[in-house]
C-alpha cells in the first residue's frame, strides 16, 4: 500500500469499491496508558458513554499473540448483562511492527467485504494503529472445543459459506521493503537488486496464473521480510525461499474449489477466532440445539486453496502448545469435509442456480480429503516464517523463536514423509504424522 493511498483513505474516511465509508479517528492506542487512550477512542464514537451515569470498563482478551484486544462495556445502572453486551465494542490495536507482515488496508477491505455478506460484525471505525467493531455475543472456543463433533461441524458449515459466497478480489500485494531490524537501507538478501516495480512483480507472480494477493504471495512477502543481519539469517532466508519454490511448483496448480482454484479463505482459524453464537442469534429467530459459529479477525484472510484453509484449521486443534496427539484423525477429517462439501454446494447453488447440477458428493469429498492431505505440511511453513519475523519485532510476551522452530519442524517432518526420506533413514514416524495417518 502506498503512502498516498493511505493518506487519501484517511482524509476521506476510507471506502471500498462500493462506497462503504469507514470513519477514521486520528488517535492512537497507547499500551503504556491503556485505559486513558482506549477511553478516548471509544468516546470518539460513543460520546454518550461520557455521561455521569456511565461506567465504562475494559476487559482484555489474551487468546491472541499478535494484537491487543480489548472489550469496552458500559455498565450503566439498570442494564442486564445481555443489554451491556449488545452495546459492547471491541478495540483491536495492532502489534508493534506488524504492518511488515499484514496489509492493513487489505484487512479493512476484507472486513467490509464480509460485512456485505453478513459474515462480519459492523466495523465502527479505524484509528492510527487499530480498529473498533461491534462485539459478537457468544462463547469464544478453546482448542478442546474445536475437537467436539457438533462444534467442528458448525465450523465446517461456516467455512463452506465463506468459501462459496465471498468473492476473491484481486489487487497488488501490499508490502513493506524495510527489514524488521535493519534501518531500512539494507534490503533483503534476496531482493537487494530489485527496483520497486520488479519487487512488486516478484511478489505478485510467485504463483503463475494465480491472481494476487493469495496465500503464495503472502508467504513470499514474509520471506522477503525475514531478518538478514547475520550470515545464519541470510542462509535461513535462502533456504526458505527454495522451499517456497518447491511448494509453489508442487501445490499451487493443483485442482481446487473456487475460481482459479482459490476461495476467500480466513487463514487463521485458531480457537480464539471461532465464536459459538447463542441460540437467540440464529438468523431465522428460532432456537436450535445445533451450534452456529461466527469467525472474527480477518487480518490474514486472503484468496487461497480451500485445502490450505482446512489444513490450517486442523493444525489449530492442538492450540499454541502444538499438541499433536489431538489433531483430527482420518475419520474426523472425513466427517468435517463431508459437512463442508454438503454446505459448500448448497450455497453455490443458491448463488448460481445450476452450478451444482453435476455435483458428485462422494467424489468431491474424496477429492478435498486428498487435497487437505497434500497441504497438511504447509501451515507449519506458513506460521514458521511468520514467527521468525515476530521474534524480531513483537513486544508481546510470547516465545516466537521456539514457536517458529516447532512449526517449521512440522513442515520438514511432512517433507521427509512425502519424499520417503524418513523411511529410508530408519527413523520413527513423528507423532504429528502418526496422528494424521490414524484412521479413527
Amino acid at each position: 500500500m502506498t503512502v498516498g493511498r493511505e493518506n487519501a483513505a484517511r482524509s476521506n474516511g476510507g471506502s471500498d469499491a462500493d462506497g462503504l465509508q469507514i470513519r477514521f479517528i486520528p488517535l492512537s492506542y497507547d499500551s503504556a496508558n491503556s485505559r486513558e487512550s482506549a477511553l478516548r477512542l471509544v468516546l470518539s464514537i460513543r460520546p454518550d458513554w461520557g455521561s455521569p451515569d456511565s461506567n465504562v470498563e475494559f476487559v482484555r482478551f489474551t487468546d491472541g499473540i499478535t494484537n491487543t484486544l480489548l472489550k469496552a462495556v458500559n455498565k450503566r445502572p439498570g442494564l442486564s448483562k445481555n443489554d451491556v453486551d449488545k452495546e459492547a465494542i471491541l478495540l483491536r490495536a495492532y502489534g508493534h511492527g506488524t504492518d511488515l507482515i499484514i496489509d492493513r488496508h487489505r484487512e479493512t477491505q476484507n472486513h467490509e467485504l464480509l460485512m456485505r455478506h453478513g459474515l462480519a460484525p459492523e466495523l465502527l471505525a479505524r484509528f492510527e494503529n487499530g480498529m473498533m467493531y461491534r462485539f459478537i455475543q457468544g462463547a469464544v472456543t478453546h482448542p478442546e472445543d474445536l475437537r467436539k463433533p457438533d462444534i467442528y461441524k458448525a465450523v465446517a458449515r461456516r467455512l463452506a459459506e465463506w468459501h462459496a459466497v465471498v468473492p476473491c478480489i484481486s489487487a497488488k500485494t501490499g508490502h513493506s521493503r524495510k527489514n524488521s531490524k535493519a534501518d531500512g537501507a539494507a534490503a533483503s538478501a534476496l531482493d537487494g537488486g530489485l527496483g520497486d516495480a520488479e519487487f512488486q512483480q516478484a511478489l505478485d507472480n510467485v504463483a503463475p496464473g494465480k491472481p494476487p494477493p493469495n496465500v503464495w504471495t503472502v508467504m513470499q512477502k514474509w520471506i522477503f521480510a525475514l531478518p538478514t543481519e547475520t550470515e545464519a539469517q541470510r542462509a535461513r532466508q535462502a533456504e526458505l525461499q527454495q522451499e517456497l519454490k518447491k511448494l509453489v511448483s508442487e501445490l499451487s496448480q493443483r485442482p481446487g474449489l473456487g475460481v482459479n482454484g482459490l476461495v476467500f479463505a480466513h487463514c487463521d482459524l485458531l480457537s480464539g477466532n471461532v465464536i459459538v453464537l447463542p441460540n437467540s442469534q440464529l438468523s431465522n429467530g428460532d432456537k436450535s440445539p445445533t451450534p452456529v459459529v461466527a469467525f472474527i479477525d480477518y487480518e490474514y484472510a486472503t484468496p487461497s486453496p480451500a485445502a490450505f484453509d482446512l489444513a490450517n484449521h486442523f493444525a489449530e486443534w492442538g492450540g499454541f502448545d502444538c499438541d499433536y496427539s489431538v489433531l483430527p484423525t482420518r475419520a474426523q477429517r472425513h466427517e468435517f469435509i463431508e459437512e463442508y462439501i454438503n454446505t459448500y454446494f448448497t450455497f453455490l447453488e443458491k448463488k448460481s442456480p445450476g452450478a451444482a447440477a453435476t455435483f458428485d458428493k462422494e467424489a468431491e469429498i474424496e477429492q478435498l480429503h486428498q487435497e487437505v492431505d497434500h497441504f497438511r505440511g504447509v501451515p507449519g511453513f506458513y506460521w514458521g516464517i511468520w514467527a521468525l519475523i515476530q521474534a524480531t519485532i513483537s513486544e508481546i510476551d510470547f516465545d516466537y523463536a521456539s514457536y517458529a522452530e516447532t512449526r517449521l519442524g512440522e513442515y520438514y517432518a511432512w517433507r521427509a514423509e512425502v519424499t520417503g526420506e524418513r523411511r529410508r533413514s530408519g527413523k520413527e514416524m513423528p507423532l504429528r504424522e502418526k496422528r494424521w495417518a490414524q484412521e479413527e
